[in-house]
């Protein structure tokens, strides 16, 4: 992957760049608003024969002054073309409007991130979340997933969720070819890859550990789905460097999970997986390398979502290179043994045993 070694732009193309990023808030703003207020929808359905001003007005829940405003930044924006005083969409305004993925990425960084990341300059400066504080009192954004109020719950999850819904069907093939008995997954999270390995695989026995307030929503979850009979419930603070891993199980699985922690966290995470692993036992990775994307936006998006580890989540961890990670495994006595990029489409799965 080699997207960013050389500048590309004209003079002219980065200093206008330079002032779509000066005004990005702004931009963004507007956009989540034309979205929210249905005015893409109106034109979009207007098709090729537009809409005026007038026409969008009268069929806006906002006033007129609201509307004309937010319809003239969109202009600027690139969300719509106007001719004859007639609005239509453009694709960029289609992507707005239509698309799951920006959905999920806007939505997380309006109700998750976007206040707290007026604080980003703290949280460099004395490493620490310092934006959590517009959610909650928490010393790390995952102790008070549970407590958030429920529309920023979801738009995380949803986040959180769109990408490895898409990578959980493509693995889980790779995970159950050694054909485990018994599967540890440390961090567990809503319990939805549980409850997919449980249905994938009608003998395996799971064991599912992370914060004991997680597990309370995982337990439901689970037993939404008719499987808590073969799913064991491990309360754990991965944090306390003293809480060892339970034992006896064939394969460890940790799913964007190593990405919540600091390097020197992560070794320790690693070194404990390493120990509570057995003769012949695997643990698999699932996660997201900025290095290893299919494209430059995708990197794009991993690299400016460390800033929401930095400002909110916990204020030492990031969506990593492979190469800090491959580095930790090293020093944590594993080894990788079979790797795949792209499963799904942006995850790289790694399976690794005891060097």
């Amino acid at each position: 992957m080699n997207y960013f070694q050389r500048d590309t732009q004209t003079a002219y193309e980065a200093k206008s760049e330079a002032q779509r990023i000066a005004f990005a808030p702004v931009v963004f703003q507007a956009c989540r608003l034309l979205r929210k207020y249905g005015l893409l929808e109106q034109v979009q359905r207007s098709g090729s024969a537009g809409r005026t001003l007038e026409e969008i007005v009268a069929g806006a829940s906002v006033p007129r002054y609201g509307v004309k405003v937010l319809l003239e930044a969109g202009l600027g924006i690139g969300l719509f073309c106007q001719n004859d005083g007639r609005f239509t969409l453009t694709k960029l305004g289609y992507f707005i409007l239509r698309d799951a993925m920006t959905h999920a990425n806007m939505d997380m960084a309006h109700d998750v991130c976007y206040r707290g990341l007026f604080h980003l300059e703290e949280a460099i400066e004395q490493g620490r979340p310092a934006g959590l504080q517009t959610l909650g009192d928490w010393p790390t954004f995952y102790e008070g997933l549970s407590a958030l109020p429920p529309h920023v719950r979801q738009s995380w999850l949803a986040f959180d969720h769109y990408y490895s819904d898409q990578a959980f069907p493509a693995v889980l093939p790779l995970v159950f070819a050694d054909k485990p008995k018994r599967l540890l997954d440390v961090g567990g999270n809503t319990g939805k890859w549980v409850i997919q390995c449980a249905k994938h695989d009608p003998l395996v026995r799971i064991t599912i550990a992370d914060l004991p307030r997680q597990l309370e929503l995982a337990r439901a979850n689970i037993r939404e789905h008719g499987v808590e009979d073969r799913v064991d419930f491990f309360a754990l603070d991965i944090l306390d460097e003293t809480q060892s891993l339970p034992e006896g199980h064939d394969a460890i699985w940790m799913s964007q999970f190593l990405d919540c922690f600091s390097e020197q966290q992560i070794v320790s995470i690693l070194r404990r997986a390493a120990r509570a692993l057995p003769p012949g036992g695997v643990l698999h990775i699932l996660e997201l390398f900025w290095d290893r994307q299919p494209n430059e936006t995708a990197a794009f998006c991993l690299q400016q979502t460390s800033l929401y580890f930095t400002a909110i989540a916990n204020g030492n961890s990031q969506m990593y290179q492979s190469s800090d990670l491959l580095r930790a495994l090293a020093e944590s006595g594993l080894k990788v043994v079979e790797e795949r990029d792209q499963v799904g489409q942006f995850h790289t799965w790694l399976k690794c045993r005891k060097a």
